[in-house]
């Protein structure tokens, strides 16, 4: 019979627990084993309800284990844990009173018994299933207290908690994790360190960077073949300026190792001061030139960063394309056509104009560690402050080789400051919101813009000395107009473009100084750029200010020849700091062919996504392959047009008589072209010599060899001796058409000084 209790909540009427449990014992005959209780038996019931109140499910009343009526303090929330326990216990005591009460047919001992034979769901571990009385008193799981001390059925049945495993009918074996552990699967093997070596190096080797920085450096041997077939014995262009930076690179790695506060007395222009400041230092290279020793050391060393310097350029401007939203194929028709356009095979004697890879891969750094891509705008989250150190240490050593390419870098990122600080505030006097930027960010900018101007200053110091010291070494406007390209430079190629060279030779010749003056980026790169206007990933406004700012650069490239350079370079020369050293507009160049590269990279990129588009669009995708090799057209043809026909001159080998001269020591004849192979000749030991080859010639030097053309006489020989020169070396080969000619074999011992024949030169000592 039901409990007669009011139904509580939703819960449908459950029999009450003291019913539940008397109702097996008036059933079952005399003698019969009580049967175990089935899923549906209202303990299972308890079970459940106590599972989903723990879930978090509002407790149901009539669901417990013997449901007390509504209102009894016994009655209370299934929860797990020893206080769920102890209301469980209240439960069945509270039910077994209850029948006591009513009087119903179940008075004997053994029947209180019996009604107590349910096990408590709170006895087993698991709260799964309930156990008759006989196993749960074997078990050791209930004990039962009240009903075996006469029958007293007011003191109720109390469960014992137990924690050891179900029972039922006697010993059963637990059941445990380890009896199915032989249907596990294997452990995997922990790979050992070599393996785990061996991924890190296979991830290394297939990571973007690492196949880009391949690919640059491998385009770049065969982009500048021959020049490693020999690179001990020739150099790329002409062997004047290149044996002069050969030089720069083997004076700076020598003397930071042997005596750093000498740097800028080189030991070339004897006796001046600050001579190595005279031209652009490439001082960056120092570290290469610590390595080796000799002509043919140097020769070697300014080969190989001749190679690397292309491969810089290339990767540079492949990650600065690459930061500013374009593909990968877009990316590297960037980074090609900024190192590989035709107008720079005219610079191919000028290291200090090819290092420029620095400039992209330094504003690259910087975009990335701030969080800025021209695609996707500004990003707060991408921000990171290792970026914004390695972009402002890069472009410090960019600096360093030099003020011919670093000082126009320097204005840009100075004036590219300027503006961001000036958008930031405004944007946040217009939305009265600040901009996320970090103060890490903040310091990284502060202390590496301070590195970069100390750089800045250090470098610039010895050049104010010299114009100081030679106030004639100054650029006049000119000057500059000399050096000033005319409009049709644009489209015009040089002598050592393998695809245009020959077909514009009538117009270099219009030209009054075409090497400074063929400045066409390549007829190709024109086409992307132009379609990159109308067809690209970089939005209209951006499209736009990257067309003016190739306008404006074009003008800049122009010196006085756009409209005198009244409103363009004439100011610059007349009022910034240091320009007035610039003496080729056209050099600017440069930054016209990385903004039209970008343009095309736009564009590229937009061809590969439509690509892309098409080809998972088509069933069956059989064309998509095609496709997609089509879009490496734009990369092969900005390649081809970038092939060279640089001469690789044998180098004049150093006279026996420099290898065993003391210094300091003059060799004539002396004269600009001539004297940078001495300086060359000069890196086996470095003594102290009077000859040198810059960007300007010295007052001194010029006495020197308007004196001793009558050398040797009293007069060249006194003069020789006031400046403390000890030793001239007067080489056979060069004196043909000379004045020593015809003095060479004059005797000398009435002058004082000896004379000494070594190998094909004559020796004299002072």
């Amino acid at each position: 019979m039901t409990s007669g209790q009011p139904r509580t909540g939703n819960t449908p009427p459950t029999p009450t627990g003291a019913d539940t449990e008397s109702r097996p014992a008036t059933t079952a005959a005399p003698g019969t084993p009580t049967q175990p209780a089935r899923p549906s038996d209202p303990a299972r019931t308890s079970d459940n309800a106590a599972t989903e109140t723990t879930a978090g499910s509002p407790p149901d009343v009539g669901a417990g284990s013997g449901a007390a009526p509504s209102g009894d303090p016994e009655a209370a929330p299934a929860t797990s844990g020893p206080a769920s326990d102890t209301a469980r216990r209240g439960d069945t005591k509270a039910a077994t009173k209850q029948d006591a009460a009513q009087g119903g047919s179940t008075t004997s001992a053994s029947t209180a018994k019996d009604s107590t034979t349910t096990k408590d769901t709170g006895a087993t571990k698991d709260s799964t299933s309930t156990k008759d009385s006989t196993a749960a008193k074997d078990s050791g799981a209930t004990k039962d207290t009240g009903a075996t001390k006469g029958g007293d059925a007011g003191k109720g049945a109390k469960g014992d908690d137990a924690d050891g495993p179900d029972k039922a009918d006697g010993e059963a074996k637990p059941v445990g994790p380890e009896r199915w552990e032989a249907f596990a699967s294997a452990p995997e093997p922990r790979p050992s360190i070599f393996t785990r070596a061996g991924r890190a190096v296979g991830r290394f080797l297939i990571h973007e960077w690492t196949l880009a920085t391949l690919a640059a450096t491998a385009l770049a041997v065969l982009m500048t073949w021959p020049t490693l077939r020999y690179p001990r014995y020739t150099l790329p262009q002409d062997y004047w300026d290149p044996s002069l930076q050969a030089w720069q690179m083997a004076w700076s790695g020598h003397i930071l190792l042997a005596d750093p506060a000498r740097l800028w007395q080189s030991n070339t222009f004897f006796p001046e001061l600050w001579s190595f400041a005279f031209s652009d230092t490439l001082l960056g290279y120092a570290p290469a030139g610590m390595l080796g020793s000799g002509p043919e050391d140097a020769i070697l060393r300014y080969n190989i960063m001749f190679v690397l310097a292309h491969a810089l350029a290339t990767l540079g401007a492949y990650a600065l394309a690459r930061q500013l939203g374009a593909g990968r194929i877009g990316a590297a028709v960037a980074g090609v056509s900024y190192t590989y356009a035709p107008w720079l095979l005219a610079q191919a004697g000028h290291l200090h104009v090819l290092s420029n890879g620095g400039i992209p891969l330094a504003l690259a750094m910087l975009a990335r560690g701030h969080g800025w891509s021209l695609r996707h705008g500004y990003r707060p989250e991408r921000r990171h402050d290792g970026w914004v150190y390695a972009g402002w240490l890069v472009a410090a050593w960019q600096l360093s080789l030099g003020f011919g390419i670093g000082l126009p870098f320097a204005y840009f990122l100075a004036g590219t400051v300027l503006v961001a600080a000036v958008l930031f505030f405004a944007r946040r006097l217009r939305t009265r919101q600040a901009v996320p930027f970090g103060r890490r960010v903040f310091t990284a900018d502060l202390l590496g813009g301070v590195l970069f101007a100390g750089i800045g200053l250090l470098m610039a110091f010895p050049f104010y000395k010299v114009t100081e010291l030679h106030p004639y070494a100054e650029r006049t406007i000119a000057d500059i107009s000399i050096f000033s390209p005319p409009a049709s430079g644009f489209v015009t190629a040089p002598a050592e473009s393998r695809i245009w060279g020959g077909l514009h030779e009538g117009a270099r010749a219009a030209l009054p100084w075409h090497p400074e003056m063929t400045l066409l980026p390549g007829f190709v790169l024109y086409a992307l750029a132009a379609g990159g206007l109308f067809f690209s990933v970089w939005r209209l406004r951006q499209r736009l200010l990257l067309l003016v700012g190739v306008l404006v650069t074009m003008a800049f490239a122009m010196g006085t020849r756009f409209f005198d350079g009244t409103f363009t370079y004439v100011p610059l020369f007349e009022h910034l700091p240091g320009w007035s050293g610039l003496r080729t507009p056209g050099r600017l160049m440069l930054w016209t062919t990385l903004l039209l590269a970008l343009l095309a990279a736009g564009a590229v990129t937009a061809l590969t996504d439509r690509v892309r588009e098409l080809t998972a669009q088509r069933i069956p995708s059989w064309p998509g392959p095609w496709l997609r090799m089509a879009t490496l057209l734009p990369l092969l043809l900005v390649t081809v047009e970038g092939l060279n026909t640089t001469p690789h001159p044998v180098v004049p080998t150093q006279p026996a008589a420099m290898r065993s001269a003391e210094g300091p020591m003059l060799v004539l004849p002396s004269n600009q072209s001539l004297d940078q192979h001495v300086m060359l000749w000069s890196t086996s030991g470095f003594p102290d010599v009077v000859n040198g080859g810059s960007g300007f010639t010295p007052r001194q030097l010029d006495d020197v060899r308007r004196v001793s053309q009558s050398f040797p006489d009293q007069t060249s020989v006194d003069y020789l001796r006031t400046l403390g020169v000890r030793t001239v070396v007067l080489l056979r080969g060069q004196v043909a058409g000379t004045p020593w000619e015809i003095t060479i074999d004059a005797p000398v011992e009435s002058l004082g000084i000896s004379r000494q024949e070594v190998g094909d030169a004559v020796v004299y000592r002072l």
